[in-house]
């Protein structure tokens, strides 16, 4: 079990998700049945020695928030962050800047809210928009057009 890799995967609220606990087949129904896992296992598990199940043993959990834009700071990681997506655009009307200059960084964070998947969800559906219309560009026009709602969750922009 010794590998010599990293693996880095995205998720979200994963302590919640039951991913860390470990199941185990319960001989009466036949069924799996998660073990109980502690929600801050990445915190203490080194303290809680055996306790901790062996897969929350093997991983470091990092959590990441959302993008901010109230600061200079801030605000250049979210552009540096489009600009660096922008380099993996494929669109044959794309030019450099289209997402990280002018008033597209402020557009596509309050579109986003500053959250990386609802970003790269209205990209790639904005990009698929613009080639399935001919338009091979990204304009705050097109993604007008795009919904990034997630049902459920609160403060989400929604198309009309």
């Amino acid at each position: 079990m010794s590998m010599n890799v990293t693996l880095v995967l995205v998720g979200v609220d994963i302590p919640s998700s039951g991913l860390p606990a470990e199941g185990r087949r319960d001989p009466a129904s036949g069924q799996w049945v998660m073990l109980p896992f502690h929600r801050d296992f990445h915190r203490d598990r080194n303290a809680r020695g055996l306790e901790a199940t062996q897969t929350e043993r093997r991983f470091d959990l990092i959590e990441l928030d959302r993008f901010r834009y109230d600061t200079p700071d801030q605000m250049k990681a979210w552009t540096k962050h489009l600009a660096g997506m922008e380099e993996h655009l494929r669109l044959l009307k794309s030019l450099p800047g289209m997402r990280s200059d002018g008033t597209m960084p402020e557009y596509l964070y309050h579109r986003a809210n500053g959250v990386v998947g609802l970003l790269e969800r209205l990209i790639e559906d904005g990009c698929a928009e613009a080639v399935e219309t001919g338009h091979e560009v990204l304009t705050e026009h097109l993604l007008d057009t795009i919904a990034t709602a997630v049902d459920g969750a609160p403060g989400r922009w929604r198309n009309p």
